[in-house]
């Protein structure tokens, strides 16, 4: 079922996405969606946590595996662009702008599920003395910031979203940048 809502999202866009559709592509009926989901709005949301939950599942992953800090470190950001610039996050970024509901899951099962995952990496960075981190919150922003600049709004906005090389070398740049403002003595 969300993979079929999926591929309506991405095929019409949420405004024009019906649980009737969904239901056809999905092989069920329109009634088993609603019991399921409740309406269109339920199901998207279940579509935003089952995304966001993999995507929590690959950060917790990638910051866990101890290896070098700095290639850590980019190989994050090169799963952030990535992932904030795919066809899946973007259609599911613009139908939560006309859903403040949906707005609301997105940053609490995204941002603010995932930004605490990044803080407690960077708080531990700070403890090891790999950099300069005592408000590992402000220096997640700062890392984000780096990382994203302007290019996810650029996307939603209507750019061709960066290629792989692209992003692999504004991740590394962000990387750069950020080591070089948090640097260790």
């Amino acid at each position: 079922m969300l993979d079929a809502a999926l591929h309506e999202l991405l095929e019409h866009g949420y405004d024009k996405v019906t649980m009737l559709a969904i239901a056809s592509r999905a092989g069920a009926s329109k009634e088993s969606l609603y019991s399921w989901f409740g309406n269109k709005e339920g199901l998207f949301r279940a579509l935003i946590v089952r995304n966001a939950d993999a995507s929590a599942a690959r950060v917790k992953a990638a910051l866990d595996g101890g290896g070098d800090p700095y290639e850590t470190l980019v190989g994050y950001a090169i799963g952030l662009l990535s992932l904030l610039t795919s066809e899946a996050s973007v259609a599911l970024n613009r139908g939560s702008m006309s859903s403040p509901a949906l707005a609301a899951i997105l940053l609490e099962s995204g941002r603010f599920r995932v930004g605490p995952i990044v803080e407690a990496y960077l708080g531990d960075l700070h403890e090891q003395g790999v950099i300069v981190a005592p408000d590992p919150a402000e220096s997640f922003q700062l890392l984000y910031g780096l990382v994203m600049r302007d290019i996810q709004i650029r996307v939603l906005l209507g750019e061709d979203p960066p290629t792989e090389r692209q992003i692999a070398t504004a991740a590394r740049s962000a990387i750069d940048r950020f080591f070089a403002l948090c640097e260790a003595d």
